[in-house]
């Protein structure tokens, strides 16, 4: 997985002293007996690009649209800027929201789309005029100005409901699957286009979606929602690597997992037994962990790698392949284990057309380095 936010140092949410322009204090929304968001506390930072990740139905778009004033908690409190806005009517909150259907008026050009909240604001005509040519020139439409939408592409509605969006300069962005009508291409194409966007206003964005690679891709930092709850809030980078649940990394890219016991800890190097791979396992981990402790060992599919004969060591196994995935620059492949148990793994497709060396029914040896899995409790 790519990311296309460049590495920075500047990481806010480490630095106790920054006060967060978003502070959900153990919020909860309860629709009847059913709780599609159960007391979560999340503090999001100024210039962030902020994801609310998760299956459908775990509570992401409830959590959004409590920020946006559209549903009101239960119980808890949400702070905006050091403000309660709880009781606080979206039109009253300094957001804005991008919806999923986009939502244009379809008598209205583009240009008037985008001036409409100008409007309602009553912006002085010629402040308004350099405002909507302003947002026209940032998604790059201003050639579609007098278009109504209904002669636009998926592609041009979603600008120029991120242009009328913007237009207001609200602190906070909200985004509700913007990309989700997308065809692949233009999703990833368009997902450049926010992350620069968003770098240039330095407007907080706060985005929903159930895409994880679209998520790893544009994100600072992501909240991982699972039943109403949040399983893990990190960096795309170290939730992909340091997965803090079985689901997180279950959800997150693709994982083998392997049940097991901790049989000895020394050194910070953890000797696990598991039946499911037939053999130890041996994990570099800090935390502590006790003999006999039921744990999860976690190892991403490019980690494992091929050896040409099996050893006694740990982390090593022997299987059968029993599926190939030609995916053009990986293939996956899937090995069947003596005990039942499959593992996959994956290679790079370095050299076209060239003869694969491995193939279906094939018996391979695979094996990892202790620092290249993790040990997972919960």
């Amino acid at each position: 997985m790519s990311q296309l936010r460049p590495a920075s140092s500047d990481q806010p949410w480490a630095v106790p002293e920054e006060e967060p322009i978003v502070r959900i204090d153990n919020v909860t929304k309860a629709f009847g007996s059913t709780y599609a968001v159960d007391e979560i506390s999340l503090n999001i930072h100024r210039g962030e690009f902020f994801s609310l990740l998760g299956a459908s139905g775990c509570g992401k778009t409830t959590l959004l649209r409590m920020l946006g004033g559209f549903e009101t908690p239960t119980s808890g409190r949400i702070y905006i800027d050091g403000q309660d806005v709880t009781d606080v009517p979206p039109y009253l909150r300094p957001i804005n929201m991008m919806f999923q259907s986009y939502a244009l008026f379809p008598h209205m050009s583009v240009a008037q789309n985008i001036a409409f909240g100008l409007k309602e604001d009553k912006m002085p005509t010629p402040q308004l005029r350099e405002r909507v040519r302003e947002m026209l020139a940032l998604v790059q439409i201003e050639k579609l100005a007098d278009r109504k939408p209904h002669q636009l592409s998926g592609g041009q509605r979603q600008r120029v409901a991120l242009a009328r969006a913007l237009a207001k300069h609200p602190k906070i962005l909200l985004l509700d699957e913007p990309l989700g009508a997308l065809d692949k291409k233009l999703r990833e194409h368009t997902q450049f286009e926010l992350v620069n966007i968003q770098e240039r206003l330095g407007i907080t964005f706060i985005i929903v979606t159930h895409d994880q690679e679209e998520a790893m891709t544009m994100s600072s930092r992501i909240a991982l929602m699972n039943n109403g709850r949040i399983e893990q809030v990190d960096t795309p980078r170290r939730m992909y690597e340091f997965p803090a649940t079985r689901y997180a990394a279950n959800f997150i890219g693709s994982v083998n997992l392997f049940h097991g016991h901790v049989v000895s800890q020394e050194n910070d190097m953890v000797l696990i037994h598991s039946e499911e791979s037939g053999t130890d396992l041996l994990v570099h981990d800090s935390q502590p962990l006790s003999a006999g402790m039921e744990v999860t060992v976690a190892v991403r599919p490019e980690k494992v790698s091929v050896r040409e004969a099996k050893s006694d060591e740990p982390n090593n196994l022997s299987g059968v392949i029993k599926e190939i995935a030609y995916l053009g620059d990986v293939s996956i492949y899937h090995v069947e284990l003596p005990t039942g148990k499959r593992v996959q793994f994956t290679q790079s497709n370095v050299q076209a057309l060239a003869e694969q060396p491995l193939t279906w029914g094939q018996e391979v040896c695979l094996a990892w380095n202790a620092h290249s899995c993790g040990v997972l409790t919960q």
